[in-house]
């Protein structure tokens, strides 16, 4: 995974506890182990909800790979949404991007639930990928 260089700040820390991650648009669930999560050369953070939905095969936006350069990966924390480290100043510029917002909208690829309870989050019906889209 490459890193924003325009980024100071150190990525959120990986969950320290097990939980379980369900997509609420399937119902599919992932139960997160901490000493099992995709590593960082995977996209986005470690222990992130974006690496984590990409390994159990779910299709997600991530034009810029993870690294808080696009919206594509914006998504709903529905359920465990104060598990997550509060979203830094450039997470939330790019949230500005992202079409229907709501108080619960994050970047999955920021989004490093800490483990302390389940987390229970959905996909937009639709995202703006100008790069993948014709514009």
């Amino acid at each position: 995974m490459g890193r924003n260089p325009f980024i100071d700040s150190a990525p959120p820390p990986p969950p320290k506890q097990p939980y379980k991650l369900t997509l609420r648009n399937t119902g599919q669930v992932i139960e997160v182990d901490p000493s099992d999560l995709p590593d960082e050369h995977h996209d986005g953070h470690e222990g992130s909800v974006l690496a984590l939905l990409l390994r159990a095969g779910i299709d997600i936006e991530h034009a810029c790979g993870g690294v808080l350069g696009c919206s594509t990966c914006h998504l709903y924390v529905e359920e465990g949404f104060d598990t997550a480290p509060e979203p830094i100043e450039q997470e939330d510029d790019m949230l500005d991007m992202a079409p229907a917002l709501r108080d619960t909208s994050r970047l999955s690829c920021q989004c490093v639930p800490d483990g302390s309870s389940d987390v229970v989050v959905e996909l937009p019906s639709w995202s703006r990928n100008e790069v993948k889209e014709e514009h």
